[in-house]
């Protein structure tokens, strides 16, 4: 008994424990990758990249250092998704909001994804004696533009001289119910130098995200790289520009900046590339694709927005990974896509949750009702045990040797309740990331005063601490869990039992509403079942004397 009980508080340990470390985790911004505090100036200049070590070196032009706000032109261009501004100076993508998806910590704003107050930009230049870059200046046209009802493409088209003739046309290709913009550079009126190449690169510092202070943020901020044959590759800011930490030459693949539920990433067409990562000065990296220019135009699409996963394999393989599961992608994947099937069933991903716990039990009912069975037996059995504790109290080999004579006589098993919670375990840290991570949680309500599934429950503000039913609920719920279960006979063993629902209680204040929501069912549906089995063992004749 003493060896089950030692088991069960190591499982529920471990549980908050693995939850606990993944909260502080999240919590804590990134730490800057130098010494330097300058804060990041919107607009602030970068070097060119370099030219890829396989070609000769075209005419490049030379890193500059850190420049003050740029206070070039800016074009605002909506659609039915975005509003975006590209800006004169390098014809660079320098603001990207998102309007169907509100801001996280400004209430009535929308998202902004690429953002100036973290230098984040999408830059693209050619390389080679005379071709302009993000270090041109660009011709924008005269007005704002937007895409018109009917219509299903807006293009914006952009100018910059070539030096001895010639001119570069920089084309954004905005579509309509889509966040795929398609960058397109054409030479016209002179030919494109020999060793020609253009680059495509995202730049950002290296701070957190919007709302990276609260629970429930990013599992990770940084690059990712993804190949066919080195397949999807996370790079974290300290490593920008660090050997051997992702592929540097391919024939196939993407590169991302990807931080919680968005990213943006630039997804050559297949063909030769050499991919790089780079520390720009102070707190602004660069990560990116170098590419041969082989004609005299080259399109490249831009992806902007949300982790949208039932889109982004579409569009390029390996885009998916970008929604990080860690470790137990193998179980959280399949939970997503039987929520996400439940979700098109109900229309709503709270109910959606509640029938995904129904469907998780029923898989899990015959591990639980054999690990019910014996807690059922092992509380009626209770009685016994302390009498045999309090009787051999002196000789404790003699007690071992009469509790597991018991145990057979009585056909129970000891740990029996042990295994279906270890097994149990990583389906529900997989769920956890699943509900944390999938943007289609984000800002999706339940009922009543749930509005944000992916948010804490936070109805009641006492100022000094936000809380709200759910997490009270689910405390409730998990403490008559405990009553209904043996008391352990060991003295300090029954009080931390006691405390369990309180703990988990303290921690579920901060968790999201959809995690909460399933461990209140899932807790609802065990006291039923339990309080079942507990009655069919008792009237069958197993009772203490």
């Amino acid at each position: 008994m003493d060896n089950q009980r030692l088991i069960l508080l190591l499982v529920f340990f471990f549980s908050s424990m693995m939850l606990w470390d993944a909260w502080q985790r999240q919590g804590q911004p990134h730490p800057p990758t130098t010494t330097a505090t300058q804060a990041t100036a919107p607009g602030r200049d970068v070097a060119v990249p370099p030219a890829p070590t396989s070609a000769a070196t075209p005419g490049a032009v030379p890193g500059a250092a850190a420049a003050a706000p740029s206070t070039a032109a800016v074009l605002k261009v909506k659609t039915d998704l975005v509003v975006a501004d590209i800006s004169a100076q390098g014809g660079d993508l320098v603001r990207l909001e998102l309007l169907h998806h509100p801001a996280t910590e400004k209430a009535g704003e929308n998202f902004v994804l690429i953002d100036p107050a973290h230098a984040y930009a999408a830059q693209s230049g050619l390389i080679g004696a005379g071709l302009p870059n993000h270090k041109t200046v660009w011709k924008l046209p005269a007005a704002a533009l937007e895409l018109k009802d009917g219509d299903d493409t807006l293009r914006v088209s952009l100018e910059a001289a070539i030096e001895g003739g010639g001119k570069v046309v920089k084309t954004f290709a905005f579509k309509r119910g889509s966040y795929l913009i398609d960058v397109e550079h054409a030479i016209v009126g002179a030919a494109a130098p020999g060793g020609a190449h253009a680059y495509f690169q995202l730049t950002r510092d290296n701070k957190a995200p919007e709302g990276a202070s609260r629970m429930g943020t990013s599992t990770f901020t940084g690059a990712a790289i993804y190949t066919e044959q080195d397949k999807f590759k996370k790079v974290e800011f300290a490593d920008f520009g660090a050997k051997n930490k992702h592929p540097t030459k391919a024939d196939n693949g993407w590169v991302a900046l990807v931080q919680h539920y968005f990213f943006s990433a630039w997804l050559p067409a297949t063909g030769e590339r050499e991919y790089f990562t780079r520390q720009l000065g102070g707190d602004l990296t660069a990560v990116g694709a170098v590419v041969p220019l082989t004609g005299d135009k080259l399109t490249v699409p831009l992806y902007v927005g949300p982790q949208e996963q039932d889109k982004l394999e579409k569009i390029a393989p390996g885009l998916s990974l970008v929604v990080d599961y860690g470790w137990l992608t193998m179980v959280a994947a399949p939970l997503f896509w039987v929520l996400e099937w439940l979700f098109k069933f109900t229309g709503n991903w709270g109910w959606a949750i509640i029938l995904l716990t129904v469907l998780l039990k029923a898989a899990f009912f015959p591990l639980s009702a054999a690990s019910y069975k014996s807690m059922a037996k092992m509380r009626v059995l209770t009685p016994k045990l302390m009498k045999l504790k309090e009787t051999y109290a002196d000789d404790r080999q003699r007690l071992n040797q009469e509790m597991m004579e018991m145990y057979k006589r009585e056909k129970v098993n000891p740990l029996g309740g042990c295994l279906p919670i270890l097994v149990q375990i990583p389906v529900f840290i997989a769920l956890y990331w699943v509900l944390l991570g999938t943007v289609e949680m984000r800002g999706a309500p339940w009922i009543l005063w749930i509005t944000d599934l992916s948010a804490a429950d936070t109805l009641f503000d006492l100022h000094f601490v936000k809380f709200g039913p759910l997490p009270l609920l689910m405390g409730v719920t998990m403490f008559i869990q405990t009553k209904l279960n043996p008391t352990p006979p060991d003295p300090m063993q029954a009080k931390l039992m006691l405390w369990m629902p309180v703990v988990f209680t303290g921690m579920f204040l901060f968790f999201p509403a959809g995690l909460v929501l399933y461990w209140t069912v899932n807790n609802t549906l065990s006291i039923a079942q339990q309080w079942q089995v507990n009655r069919m063992i008792e009237s069958a004749g197993l009772k203490a004397h």
